[in-house]
């Protein structure tokens, strides 16, 4: 079969080395009979050794040519491939106890693990590659300058951990920037105490929009200062320095219900 060209759009950059991938596969310990579903299997660099390891393992690849070698490659009752964008794609449809793996395009990976926290409750853990930097503002404390939007809202749904780091040799072609292992694990539901969570994901979107505005400027649209005075939170903070759970104290007391 002919070389492939990794393809700008679908942000390709394979994963080359033989020891990062044995690290992944350890990092994830897959068991025979687990559901697991992997996001973006390019040449099967993880594919392969998962499958050592599993009865059966789901993908999801946009790329018909990927697709095609990947058929070539595994036996339809190894592989099941979803062809399709996985933004768009319905985890919850495989089932539960879901495990989500996958070396994740770095130009889609923030509107992907957006949709993918939406399946939180199908999910038992996810491990992902991604760009260091979005791990490190995904982990981020309070009061960091990695602190944001997308650290708020994760860190709402999941327990999360970084692993390792990955350097652009891995990769072929290798990307001008460090890679990172990321492992999320969802909140208990008792845990996930916003009352509306489509109104706390409006707020932190509000409070983050200008970074360098106080929060009484921030969230004029949804209360005053006294409002804010009232959850215990200082009108002329910053949103970076607002915890999660503060964050969620506001929106509670925003909220009607």
């Amino acid at each position: 079969m002919t070389t492939h060209i990794p393809r700008r759009r679908f942000g390709q950059n394979f994963l080359v080395s033989p020891g990062v991938v044995r690290n992944i596969v350890e990092a994830i310990a897959p068991r025979r009979e687990e559901l697991i579903v992997e996001i973006g299997p390019g040449l099967g660099a993880l594919t392969g050794p998962l499958l050592e390891r599993l009865d059966h393992l789901h993908v999801v690849e946009i790329d018909r040519d990927l697709i095609a070698r990947l058929r070539e490659r595994f036996a339809p009752e190894l592989l099941t491939i979803h062809e399709g964008d996985a933004l768009d794609f319905d985890f919850g449809a495989l089932g539960g106890d879901l495990r989500v793996v996958g070396n994740l395009p770095y130009n889609i990976s923030t509107p992907l693990l957006f949709h993918l926290a939406g399946f939180a409750a199908f999910v038992r853990d996810m491990h992902f590659m991604l760009q260091k930097e979005v791990v490190d503002r995904m982990v981020a404390a309070p009061g960091t300058a990695d602190y944001g939007r997308l650290s708020v809202m994760l860190q709402y749904r999941f327990d999360m951990e970084r692993l390792f780091v990955v350097p652009p040799g891995a990769f072929n072609p290798a990307p001008k920037v460090d890679s990172a292992i990321v492992r999320l694990r969802p909140r208990p539901a008792a845990e996930l105490t916003a009352r509306d969570e489509t109104l706390l994901a409006k707020l932190v979107l509000a409070a983050f929009g200008q970074r360098r505005k106080m929060l009484r400027n921030n969230l004029r649209e949804f209360c005053d200062e006294a409002g804010l005075q009232a959850v215990g939170i200082a009108p002329t903070a910053r949103a970076e320095e607002l915890s999660v759970a503060g964050y969620v104290r506001l929106a509670n007391a925003l909220s009607p219900s």
